[in-house]
């Protein structure tokens, strides 16, 4: 090692001006003993890791790789035992005669390299590659691909050998098959995915992943592991294996790096078998904080006003997979205290709040909302949490309850805050008992945010400014994600949420009363300044944090 290179990280950033002394001294104090102060720093937003990435560069000459464009050598993966390069955080990506090259997120940890060159008897030459991008690397190559040779090789066996080693590799946890769909969920959780899909088509089998909202192929497997995979699957969720016709619904419950993992899990019949789509939810990372949501100030605090009433009807609206769980969740996390009787009834369950009696809809057994609803209100409670309102009967239930001095928290299918009220008198109810129920609609969407690592400014297209003059607004430059490995080179990591608040002021009520049209309502919303999807959205293209691409994709309901 060079001597200028055994300077400490710390110093290093402070010298290239990427952090202050001061931000240096909190971090010394009070990140934990066990914590790097590279991740302390990136996790307090001090600096990004694109950032950390170029001053170790530039400092200390060490070039930068994206792990995406090497194929990695099998002969590496023996040379290098996965067990230390899992717990070392490194990944040997070429070999030279005697010289080893490896990527690590943090090269300066002097006792890895050590202990490389000690296993490998080579020479070590570093790169530096992002946190995420060795993370996936190092599951992909050392866990997925292993399983899947293993469970190749192990299925031709199968089917040289005796009918009764099927049943034995779906059951037994140690079974390659076994250990190639754990290693596809654990490769999923380590890629951020929110679904898994198994896709039955005609000559193969393919596994894809839904990042961000967007569903991209991860591998295609051999036509023969499909109905191994598919058990597989199946049995985990215990559902009827010997089911093939009909689709079926159930639930995993499994823990992927230490960390609890539930995953709802559903099958489908095709032509070509059965298409499985497992939806991925993390335990850990329910949202339980109003502020983490992504409200503006005035939407926050009109928010916490609805939630805040002793009784009455709060909608949050949406299509599927636009985060209105996450909205309710944090809602009741806010109103969960001791003094309060808080029940709800979903279908499914998707986190589990303490201190809050969850019922799980089955209407096998005839608990629909409707029942459920109706069961809740003879146990005293305060709050009502309805996952949703899909009819008449448990719309009506609702109202009842809220007029009772109750405050029923719900969830709509609409496009938009005004059509929530429509769509309420569509099915059925009285415009007198809508006006004197609902207190207020959230409408919602996700949109992708733009990578912190990649971030750069540019100018804003004709397009683009016309679009936001269309809206009032006026704009000249805006931020995009040029694409690096730690966002997949999609230059979006992460989503957040853009929303439509309406409460029902004096006006509103008398609007429902008098069967006003949504176009009325909607200039009202104007009139008052309640931002829409698309200006809420459009105002957070100008704070940088998405862009006009993904708040068109979503949020044009017109």
């Amino acid at each position: 090692m060079r001597p200028s290179s055994r300077k400490r990280l710390g110093d290093l950033l402070v010298d290239a001006g990427a952090i202050t002394s001061e931000q240096l001294d909190y971090a010394l104090t009070t990140k934990t003993s066990d914590e790097k102060i590279g991740d302390f720093l990136i996790k307090q937003n001090f600096i990004t890791e694109q950032q950390l990435i170029e001053v170790l560069e530039f400092q200390l000459g060490i070039p930068h790789v994206n792990l995406n464009q090497f194929t990695i050598d099998p002969e590496l993966l023996h040379l290098v035992p996965g067990e230390l390069a899992k717990r070392a955080m490194v990944m040997p990506i070429r070999r030279d005669r005697n010289k080893l090259f490896i990527a690590m997120a943090d090269p300066m940890d002097y006792f890895a390299i050590e202990e490389v060159r000690m296993a490998t008897g080579c020479q070590i030459e570093t790169s530096i590659a992002a946190k995420d991008d060795l993370y996936r690397t190092i599951t992909k190559y050392y866990d997925l691909q292993e399983s899947m040779e293993a469970a190749l090789s192990d299925l031709g066996l199968a089917a040289t050998t005796t009918e009764a080693a099927p049943q034995q590799e779906i059951n037994d946890d140690d079974s390659p098959i076994v250990r190639l769909v754990n290693q596809i969920i654990a490769n999923g959780v380590a890629s951020r995915a929110s679904d898994i899909h198994f896709d039955a088509m005609e000559n193969e089998f393919k596994v894809r992943y839904r990042v961000d909202g967007v569903l991209r192929t991860e591998r295609s497997l051999p036509k023969h592991m499909q109905n191994m995979m598919t058990a597989r699957v199946k049995i985990m969720g215990n559902l009827n294996i010997t089911d093939t016709r009909t689709p079926q619904d159930g639930r995993i419950r499994t823990t992927v790096n230490f960390k609890p993992i539930d995953i709802r899990l559903s099958t489908l019949p095709t032509i070509f078998g059965e298409k499985i789509v497992m939806r991925i939810l993390d335990v850990t990372n329910a949202a339980n904080d109003i502020n983490k949501l992504g409200f503006t100030k005035r939407n926050e605090a009109l928010f916490r006003d609805m939630i805040a009433r002793p009784n009455g009807i709060v909608l949050i609206t949406g299509p599927t997979g636009s985060g209105k769980s996450s909205t309710l969740y944090a809602a009741l996390s806010n109103l969960n205290s001791e003094d309060v009787n808080i029940i709800t009834v979903e279908d499914p369950v998707e986190y589990q709040l303490i201190g809050v009696n969850q019922i799980q809809v089955n209407e096998d057994v005839g608990l629909t909302f409707a029942a459920g609803l109706r069961s809740i209100l003879r146990q005293d409670p305060d709050i009502v949490m309805i996952g949703e309102i899909r009819d008449l009967e448990t719309a009506e239930i609702a109202v009842r309850a809220s007029l009772t001095g109750h405050l029923v928290l719900s969830t709509l299918h609409t496009n938009s805050a005004v059509e929530s009220i429509s769509r309420l008198r569509d099915m059925g109810i009285e415009p007198l008992l809508i006006s004197s129920s609902l207190v207020g609609v959230v409408a919602q969407r996700l949109v992708r945010k733009i990578c912190r690592d990649c971030k750069t400014t540019v100018d804003a297209t004709e397009r683009e400014k016309e679009i936001f003059k269309e809206y009032g607004l006026q704009v000249t430059t805006v931020q995009k994600g040029r694409g690096c490995p730690s966002c997949g080179q999609t230059g979006y990591k992460g989503r957040y949420a853009i929303h439509e608040v309406l409460p029902i002021d004096r006006y509103i009520r008398e609007h429902i009363l008098s069967n006003g049209s949504n176009t009325q309502l909607t200039d009202y919303m104007k009139q008052e300044g309640y931002n829409s999807l698309m200006i809420d959205g459009l105002l957070k293209v100008l704070d940088g944090v998405t862009t006009t691409e993904e708040v068109i994709r979503v949020a044009t309901t017109e």
